[in-house]
């Protein structure tokens, strides 16, 4: 009997059988309804999938009086990707702020170390006319801001409050906070924007104040000198006042967008608002090793929870971006994408994005949409 050539076997990768361990953090108001129609999406792409779930935010607080346990944490370090619901709700808004539920999520970008915020702001052509500019403005838009995250004036120290002892008011209460960077922090965040945008358009706009801030200036700089290593990809400057108004007057003039963490949350919840709704972009904020954690860009909307009203497409979507950034699986993550596009296109709408001529439908129903368009495909 003929016994093949060991280079003729062909053995199964042993690394596919290894589970891609995903966190699912659904945190408070609606977070729990909208990540369980994610992780059901998820689930139909019959991928190897361990997928944990934790409290945060609030609700860990009701549970351990932390809104982040240590228990939350560690399955989030030793997870290859976290799926973020949102955190927060109003009657929490009296406690000390180390226990609001909001520091969950600056605690996990810190811990983690989450450099880099990614937001896509993309226009489906069926929402076009549900944006607050003119269809033709943002009919086709696709620009996608970086945003350094884990820096800047959140997190810059000293930080408080105190009696001026100088100043125009000696005397008076005051409160204070540290706007800083250093080199290697800008560096990499600029790295990563000149990156996304050679895959993309090709042109990168900086956004800093550096006709007013020292931080901004020396930002700038470090921009610039980045740049040298990305000489194929178009560099421009652009003050933050000028961009949020070239944002509403022409916003596809942009492709990707570098910014500081201030600037940043700002101009990426304007841009959001191009789209039509809040509730239809995805985030991701990732670490150099690619780690990442996966959330809609909308809040809590407590005002709304358990009522089946909350739209899942911007938290589906962050799967999506999961799945292409942490767990290399482009493949599945574009199946995602296509499957919203053919839900959209058949006319269904949660209440955010409803308008004359579609179908409402309620949160589980639009994710049962989208497990059935990929069962179609």
């Amino acid at each position: 009997m003929a016994h093949p050539h060991p280079a003729d076997l062909h053995f199964p990768n042993p690394l596919s059988y290894i589970p891609m361990k995903i966190a699912v953090l659904p945190g408070d108001g609606i977070g729990p309804e909208i990540t369980t129609e994610a992780v059901k999406v998820l689930k139909a792409l019959d991928l190897n999938l361990q997928v944990e779930q934790a409290p945060v935010g609030g609700a860990a607080y009701q549970e351990t009086g932390d809104p982040l346990p240590e228990s939350t944490l560690n399955l989030a370090r030793r997870s290859d990707a976290i799926l973020f619901g949102a955190v927060g709700d109003w009657k929490y808004d009296q406690l000390d702020r180390a226990l609001r539920p909001e520091q969950a999520i600056l605690g996990l970008r810190r811990q983690l170390r989450l450099f880099a915020n990614l937001r896509p702001a993309i226009c489906h052509d069926e929402l076009k006319n549900a944006s607050s500019l003119r269809p033709e403005l943002v009919s086709g838009l696709d620009l996608l801001i970086v945003r350094e995250l884990t820096g800047g004036i959140y997190f810059g120290e000293p930080r408080g409050r105190r009696t001026a002892t100088d100043g125009r008011f000696p005397g008076a209460p005051e409160a204070f906070d540290t706007m800083r960077y250093a080199r290697p922090e800008i560096e990499r965040i600029a790295r990563m924007a000149f990156e996304a945008a050679r895959l993309r358009g090709g042109k990168l706009t900086n956004v800093d104040k550096a006709n007013v801030l020292e931080t901004s200036q020396f930002w700038r700089d470090t921009v610039i000198d980045v740049h040298k290593s990305y000489p194929d990809v178009e560099l421009e400057h652009m003050y933050v006042d000028n961009a949020a108004m070239q944002l509403v007057r022409k916003p596809k003039a942009f492709d990707v967008i570098v910014t500081g963490n201030l600037f940043g949350d700002i101009l990426s919840d304007e841009a959001a608002m191009l789209t039509g709704s809040i509730g239809m972009l995805p985030s991701a904020s990732l670490n150099e090793k690619k780690q990442g954690l996966y959330e809609p860009v909308h809040g809590s909307a407590p005002d709304i929870a358990g009522q089946d009203v909350a739209n899942p497409l911007a938290t589906i979507l962050s799967a999506a971006l999961m799945l292409r950034h942490s767990l290399q699986q482009p493949e599945a993550a574009a199946r995602i994408e296509s499957a919203v596009d053919l839900v959209l296109a058949s006319g269904l709408r949660t209440a955010d994005i409803f308008s004359e001529g579609t179908t409402r439908v309620g949160t589980q129903a639009m994710g049962d949409a989208v497990v059935a368009a990929l069962g179609a495909q």
